[in-house]
């Protein structure tokens, strides 16, 4: 029996920021979260399994969510 995960969209920040933990682990730090660019940032949620939106759809505003719910589960699983 197969896994049923549901689409992942723009406004589901905590999701793509676990997704982006997940393939990146502690390689970024909360520093480095911070300064990546929002054209790298955008590739890799694009690069997501099961990421649901498209790249016209992005907007500064989710990418920024995103960013800050990736450095909260950076620091989640620093304990």
């Amino acid at each position: 029996m197969s896994h049923f995960e549901p689409p992942i969209h723009w406004s589901d920040h905590e999701d793509i920021a676990m997704k982006l933990y997940e393939r990146f682990g502690d390689e970024f730090n909360e520093g480095r979260i911070y300064r990546i660019r929002f054209t790298d940032l955008l590739e890799w949620i694009l690069e997501i399994p099961n990421f649901d939106g498209k790249r016209e759809q992005s907007t500064e505003g989710h990418l920024e969510m995103i960013q800050s719910a990736w450095v909260y589960e950076w620091r989640d699983n620093q304990k």
